[in-house]
């Protein structure tokens, strides 16, 4: 690879088939591109699924991966997310056991700061529930990560679309 690394977005409309998301990660795997975070669901036509995927690489890279992906015949649509104005959230679950009353109390403050819910909550344990964008869970986790000492962390992946444009109103 040459060139610059970064963070690159693709958002995929694909056939909502058996064996369309192993494909598309397989083509990921034996390419041995870095797949950071793939995300898909169902969209409002029930036939057809949307994908948001996180790679890390230079742009060669990158334009190979979104050639290989507009080749395969399941692959309706591929946007390139990276440099598009784009609403993007990711959910992010921390788990924190062994908490003292006082943990509980910091915990509370952390969760208003980050605009999280409260999801569950115990004798001795919370659990948080973050939406927001990707470098703001990093920051989460690593903050809760130094500051207790039982953490256990889920996140499910970006999903995003397309800003409504200003010269659209």
């Amino acid at each position: 690879m040459n060139g610059m690394l970064k963070k690159r977005w693709i958002s995929l409309y694909v056939e909502n088939q058996i064996g369309v998301l192993s494909k598309i990660s397989g083509l990921f795997s034996a390419k041995c591109y870095n797949l950071e975070s793939l995300t898909v669901g169902r969209t409002e036509d029930p036939t057809i699924s949307r994908m948001t995927i996180e790679t890390h690489c230079d742009e060669e890279t990158f334009e190979q991966i979104k050639k290989q992906l507009n080749r395969m015949v399941e692959v309706i649509k591929v946007i390139d997310f990276t440099d598009l104005s784009v609403c993007m959230k990711e959910i992010l679950y921390v788990k924190i056991r062994k908490c003292t009353l006082e943990d509980k109390t910091e915990l509370f403050q952390i969760a208003q700061t980050f605009r999280a819910e409260v999801i569950d909550y115990g004798k001795d344990s919370m659990l948080l529930e973050f939406l927001q964008i990707a470098t703001k869970n990093d920051a989460v986790v690593k903050l809760l990560r130094e500051e207790f000492r039982d953490v256990e962390v889920v996140r499910g992946g970006s999903v995003g679309i397309e800003a409504i444009s200003m010269a659209e109103r």
